[in-house]
């Protein structure tokens, strides 16, 4: 078996987020890093939506990630920290729109490992040298610099390296132009590990160091060092030079310290907490990420609690002396790994889990009533200030990311029966749970819908003049009259526009720069700017069938076959070409391209005749209506569309690369066929089919994002756009329309106006690039796993959260910290108390913001949910009780139980400690449900004597996971009665999949355990393992010899049991048996042997064998924790995989991987990869220059179109 893995949707956390001027141009971008992937985010400084501009795999482990621009320079370069042991500088060309690699300086070797530099770094603010640093010992510093033609170099690297250290976190220190300097938290542990008794590690303190690289002696020294009171886990650099003191501010426990490395004293202030907090009081309080913005005249601090709140810190200096801290607490966000202060006055925070957000600066919080907390203020040692949250008063949210990660769990299914089956996932942590609902579409979002006097059957929209921005008309056309719409703040009737009202109109346009055309069944119709109107009346006894129009171009078709060439001239006269062209059948449609900037004509016409033929035609006057090309279709043609693709980004004054024309054919099948038009001489060629749905696909042609795209409609809506180097042809996920136009006015710049039945709606397209719309809805608690069933189409989850409080007990602790307030307070304060403490028993701010309350250790919180995905309705609620944990769920119909006759089990463990793991007990919760799914009924609880992790159904009974044991229950009348145990299992059970007689059980760190369950003797049997270890998050069964695995290192493994296994094994209770025949590795008698071994990268959660396309192949779709979905499908031919193994081996070698590291040791990171060929890296071929996919293709006996057109045929037949 050989697999192809495809990425589906892109991982979707943050691991690393930094700002800066890549693109050269004065327009701040984010680059963020996804895990494995780099991608660029530029918000639009108007509207404050974010696009990606470039998204890009890797192949290696991002570790750390900053921004840095020379001296001087209006560009920043990417400085990127991975686990390839090498330093990559990368720089982003926006005329080709790729990073390109500046420098990669090999040090050490790949992994990440302990002493291996690439966990930190840090750079000097002028960009005078960066420090690449291990999280142990080595440290390097590298200068770059300039040649003679401006390019960047870099030097060898210096060393700053001191054994038996750990390495915290490392920045630069803003010193002007002095020697750059850098700060590091380290923590000596020399001693400690000298020290037998274990005193010395309980006396080691962390101490701030600081490195100097001498310029002039090129060299680092070790400049200072002090040791720190607390424990501090970052730094943040204050400005330096000209716009600040300089120094160093310390995050740790509790405080915020200001540290100067020259005779200024320190100062510190205790990080407020919140009024009233249901927070154990004994817990300490740190930032966990900040962001400066820093201006000619002035800077501050941006700094997060691990609760969300954000406080403003300031310095108050006399001269270049610090004098005071000063903090305000600002607003309170989601808690961030990163965040990022643009100049335009944006802030975008990329949450730990769930959503990422952008926020606008509205006020900077200098003038309002939030008290301000300074280090001046006189406190008792080990005091802190208190401040009350609230809702966002800075802030302004402008745009919502949507992130999937965490994916704890996910099924395919079609539960809304629309043909395309849905994903349901489980996703985020704590109260910022979802669960989604994910559709193959993009979102559409509707700005507005009219209704119309009657059924339209076109729309179109047209400009005044060519250099408007905006729109001016929307038409209407009827079966009998035309209604013309002016485009305003709203939408209303105009009678004087010049276009003929009283007839059904087949087409208009702008023409020329200034004037409009109408087409109607009659004649043409020109409207000068002056409202003058030229009429030219069809031939008597003929009538115009169709037509295609440009802005300097018109073509008609006569009834018959006769077509008739119009042209503008200089004069802005519309001018008709002598000769005529009878074809030999009807026309049934036809299309222009848009005319070139700098061109007077598009060359070529293309029509569809009712022989099932398209002909082009060209229309240069040296060779008029001569055929160029032909090409015969499966059906006859309902539409054309003739559009440029593939352009690259124009820059100011440059041109960009020129794309390649595209003749779309909508055919009235039901099917879109693709073909490229050779500019030179029109010949076609490269043809692509799909399949878009049962009525004749229409096309329309649409700008998205500066660039022209195909809008087909058939009983669904398709986009065909390019973007980010490759097609996408995605459905719409709206209901179906019957004809379009562009769109473009001041609220909606780019948009569709469309209509369907007696309707006008105007929509617009956001999220390019996305593959899956996604519908959210707001759970309790983290969902860990859920059933589905199926009558009711109802999901069934099992939520449970750590170190948190069930609602019950946070009531109670608010009431007893209401009664405490009124008890603390004198007498003469008692009526303000008993007010207080309303206040505070009625104070209900969202957790989703503001975080819930941390319980402390061993406290569980848990709920089972019963949900309708279609209307995102809870229909049922059970609360567990404090301490109990929901860890597993099964849906079970037992034998001994009337027909039809569901119940729904759920595994709790009370009491549960995860470290060092222990348990005082488990419970199995028996519930019964109805046929509709509307409710949970407790049949009754069975105490079990350790956690129960899993369950599966197995042949009217339920297979459990009782921490290491595995056993076999029935349905009793008190509890479950337990039938049948098998105690082999070495640590831990994680996963149950039965199927047959055989049962496929996954340990926590010893693979896959096949065993075979004999009904006559009552047993459980061991009859086969597999050779490798692996950690196993979870697992599916292929077919009945098969099982695919994922493991916690983020690999995926497919075990087979080959034909020579029997699973017809005896047990041996007496040990009669001999010594020799025990086992192999102390392990089953028989080994599984494995058939595909491939590293993702990432943690996979769920591995479902599904498929995903109406009437597409079966493929195994995996969710990770980091939010992607990806697919392994397998090659139906030899020639196939033969194919796409010698693409991958010559794209390893023609473009590695961008940080450095090696694309077959990435994918072999834990295991060989074995039988699987990397689709990802095989789909960077379309994005890489010509003369590489020439020489590529060439060795493949192939041309590039072929290549990718295998490419696209692979990822159609199995996915989206």
């Amino acid at each position: 078996m050989y697999l192809y893995n495809l990425t589906l949707q892109r991982a979707t956390g943050i691991t690393h987020a930094v700002h800066g001027n890549f693109s050269g141009s004065k327009i701040q971008e984010i680059l963020v890093s996804r895990g494995k992937s780099l991608e660029l985010l530029r918000p639009d400084p108007n509207t404050g939506k974010v696009h990606t501009l470039l998204t890009v795999e890797v192949f290696g482990i991002i570790r750390s990630l900053i921004a840095f621009r020379l001296t001087g320079g209006t560009k920043d370069y990417v400085v990127v920290g991975s686990d390839s042991g090498r330093i990559v500088i990368l720089e982003y060309s926006p005329q080709k729109n790729v990073f390109e690699k500046v420098h990669q300086e090999t040090f050490g070797k790949s992994g990440c490992r302990r002493i291996v530099p690439g966990q930190y770094l840090a750079i000097d603010p002028t960009g005078r040298a960066i420090m690449i640093g291990a999280i142990e010992k080595q440290k390097l510093v590298y200068i770059p610099n300039r040649d003679q033609e401006a390019r960047l170099t870099i030097s060898s690297p210096l060393e700053a390296h001191k054994s038996n250290t750990l390495v915290y976190h490392a920045v630069g220190v803003d010193v002007g132009f002095d020697n750059p300097m850098f700060a590091c938290l380290e923590i000596d542990y020399e001693e400690a590990d000298n020290d037998p008794t274990g005193e010395a590690a309980h006396k080691t303190q962390q101490t701030l160091t600081f490195y100097e690289l001498d310029l002039g002696l090129n060299h680092v020294v070790r400049k200072y060092s002090e040791p720190l009171e607390e424990h501090a886990n970052f730094l943040v650099p204050v400005p330096g030079g000209e716009d600040g003191p300089s120094g160093i501010l310390i995050c740790s426990e509790n405080y915020l310290t200001y540290k100067h490395l020259g005779d200024q004293m320190d100062i510190r202030c205790p990080i407020p907490r919140r009024r009233n907090d249901l927070d154990d009081p004994e817990r300490g309080m740190i930032f966990v990420c900040s962001a400066t913005h820093k201006t000619k005249s002035m800077f501050f601090f941006l700094a997060q609690t691990e609760q969300g709140d954000i406080f403003k810190i300031t310095l108050e200096t006399d001269g270049y002396v610090v004098r005071e801290i000063r903090l305000k607490y600002f607003d309170t966000v989601p808690v961030a790994t990163a965040m990022c202060v643009l100049k335009t006055g944006f802030l975008f925070v990329a949450t730990e889990f769930g959503n990422h957000y952008l926020y606008q600066i509205v006020h900077l919080g200098d003038d309002d009533d939030e008290p301000e907390f300074s280090s001046a203020m006189q406190l008792e040692e080990g005091d802190t200030f208190f401040f009350a949250p609230r809702h966002l008063r800075n802030l302004v949210l402008v745009d919502e990311l949507d992130s999937l990660s965490p994916i704890m769990a996910c099924q395919v299914a079609d539960l809304a029966n629309e043909d395309t089956p849905q994903l349901y996932m489980l996703c985020g942590r704590g109260p910022r749970s979802t669960v989604r609902v994910l559709r193959h579409g993009l979102e559409v979002s509707e700005m507005a819908v009219s209704e119309l006097p009657g059924n339209p059957n076109a729309v179109w929209t047209v400009k005044r003049r060519a250099d408007e921005e905006y729109d001016a008309y929307i038409i209407v056309a009827f079966v009998n009259a035309t209604l013309v719409l002016s485009i305003g703040e709203t939408v209303e009737e105009v009678t004087d526009s010049g276009f003929l009202g009283t007839t059904p109109t087949l087409s208009c346009s702008s023409l020329g720069d200034d004037a409009l055309v109408q087409v109607y069944p009659n004649g043409i119709r020109h409207i000068r700017a002056d409202k003058r109107v030229n009429e030219w009346p069809a031939p008597s006894k003929k009538t115009i069938t169709k037509c295609a129009v440009n802005h300097r171009q018109v073509v008609i078709a006569l009834g018959g076959g006769e077509l008739i060439y119009f042209e503008m001239a200089s004069t802005g006269q519309l001018n008709e070409y002598n000769e005529r062209k009878e074809l030999p059948s009807e026309v049934v449609c036809m299309a222009l391209a848009s005319v070139p900037t700098g061109e007077q004509r598009t060359r070529f016409l293309a029509v569809g005749l009712a022989d099932n033929t398209v002909r082009i035609f060209s229309l240069d006057p040296s060779d008029f209506f001569s055929p160029l090309s032909m090409q015969m279709l499966p059906a006859a043609a309902e539409s054309l569309c003739i559009v440029e693709m593939g352009a690259g980004e124009t820059q100011e004054g440059e041109p960009g690369t020129q794309g390649s024309l595209y003749l779309n054919i909508g055919l009235q099948n039901g099917g879109l066929l693709r073909t490229v038009i050779d500019q030179s001489t029109g010949t076609l060629s490269d043809t692509r089919t799909r399949y878009l749905g049962s009525r004749p696909v229409k096309l329309f042609r649409i700008r998205m994002q500066g660039n022209e795209a195909v809008l087909a409609m058939s009983s669904r809506s398709w986009l065909s756009y390019y973007y980010q180097n490759r097609f996408h042809l995605t459905p719409l996920s709206y209901e179906s329309l019957e004809y379009a136009s562009g769109f473009s006015s001041e609220q909606c710049p780019e948009g569709i106006v469309a209509i369907s039945t007696n309707t006008l709606r105007i929509l617009a397209l956001e999220k390019l690039g996305a593959v899956f719309n996604q519908v959210s809805f707001p759970v309790d608690y983290t969902p860990r796993k859920f059933v589905i069933h199926q009558e009711s189409a109802h999901l069934i989850i099992v939520e449970t959260d750590h170190n948190a409080y069930t609602e019950e007990t946070k009531k109670q602790r608010r009431v007893q910290m209401a009664e405490e307030m009124q008890e603390a307070a004198g007498e003469e304060e008692q009526e303000l108390a008993k007010e207080m403490a309303e206040a505070f028993l009625n104070e209900d701010l969202p957790e989703n913001v503001f975080s819930a309350p941390k319980a402390g250790p061993g406290m569980w919180a848990s709920v089972v949910r019963i949900l309708d995905p279609g209307e995102g309705r809870t229909v049922d609620l059970v609360k567990l009780e404090q301490n109990e944990a929901a860890l597993s769920i099964a849906l079970v119909k037992f034998a001994n139980q009337p027909d039809g006759q569901q119940f729904v089990v759920v595994g709790v463990a009370k009491d549960y400690q995860l470290n060092p793991r222990q348990v005082s007990g488990g419970f199995l919760y028996t519930y019964k449900v109805d046929a509709e799914c509307q409710g949970l009924e407790l049949v009754h609880r069975t105490p079990v004597d350790e956690a129960p992790t899993c369950l599966c159904p197995f042949q009217g009974r339920l297979l459990v996971g009782v921490g290491r044991m595995l056993r076999l229950y029935d349905l009793g009348k008190k509890k479950l009665l337990r039938k049948c145990e098998n105690k082999h299992i070495p640590n831990l059970i994680v996963h149950i999949q039965a199927i047959g007689q055989r049962v496929y059980v996954s340990d926590v760190q010893e693979s896959v355990y096949m065993i075979r369950y004999k009904r006559m003797e009552n047993q459980l049997i061991i009859f086969a393992d597999d050779t490798h270890p692996r950690w196993i998050t979870t697992s599916t069964i292929l077919d009945y010899d098969s099982v695919a695995t994922a493991d916690k290192f983020g690999n995926i493994a497919v075990i087979r049991l080959t034909g020579s296994i029997s699973d017809d094994v005896d047990e041996d209770p007496t040990g009669n048996k001999a010594l020799w025949d025990r086992g192999l590795l102390n392990g089953a008698s028989q080994k599984a042997s494995v058939v595909a071994n491939f590293h993702i990268g990432e943690i996979c959660m769920s591995l479902q064998k599904a498929t995903l396309i109406p009437g597409g192949c079966e493929s195994l779709v995996y969710t990770t924790l980091s939010g992607t979905v990806g697919v392994l499908v397998p090659f139906t031919s030899h020639e196939d995989q033969d194919f796409f193994q010698h693409l991958e081996m010559h794209m390893r070698s023609e473009n590695p991987p961008l940080c450095g590291r090696d694309h077959l040791s990435f994918r072999s990171y834990y295991y060989p990869v074995k039988n699987v060929v990397d689709g990802d890296l095989c789909e960077q071929f379309n994005s890489i220059d010509i003369a590489k996919q020439k020489s590529i293709a060439g060795d493949l006996d192939r041309n590039p179109s072929k290549v990718s057109k295998k490419l696209e045929d692979i990822r159609t037949r199995y996915a989206f």
